[in-house]
């Protein structure tokens, strides 16, 4: 992947459907550069997808962080599955080390976080958590509006 690649994939991450006579203008590429290198990038695995992004999911909301959770035995599978369910979580992943698993999630206020991390200490098998807010992103992937 040169810098031109990674210069269209920047353009692609901003917006997925902007027509390859668009993104050619922009890079000073012919048509059949730019869709070959896209075509090329997707048979490689570099690109494995494209999606669609609700506004709700893009506009960030004021308290954002992440709530380390600790998990009895073998109840993981069911947490996990429980977590999915709450709106406020962007991502749950599971991980090693002192923490089971790791949550991403974002309110409105703090008081609503204060109800999803009453909600996550209630799930049967959650023993411990550890919540760190998130201050800044100086840098991420995901789109904004």
């Amino acid at each position: 992947m040169d810098d031109i690649d990674r210069q269209l994939l920047t353009l692609l991450r901003h917006n997925g459907r902007r027509s390859i006579s668009d993104l050619a203008g922009e890079l000073g590429l012919s048509r059949a550069t730019v869709r070959a290198r896209i075509e090329r990038m997707e048979a490689q695995g570099d690109i494995i997808g494209y999606t669609v992004i609700l506004k709700a999911d893009a506009i960030a909301m004021p308290v954002r962080g992440i709530v380390m959770v600790e998990v009895e035995g073998r109840a993981a599978d069911r947490v996990i599955d429980i977590l999915g369910g709450f709106p406020e979580i962007s991502a749950v992943h599971t991980t090693n080390g002192r923490w089971d698993i790791v949550v991403e999630f974002a309110t409105q206020n703090l008081s609503d976080l204060d109800a999803v991390l009453r909600r996550i200490r209630l799930i049967q098998g959650v023993t411990a958590s550890e919540t760190h807010l998130l201050l800044a992103t100086p840098r991420s992937t995901q789109a904004r509006l």
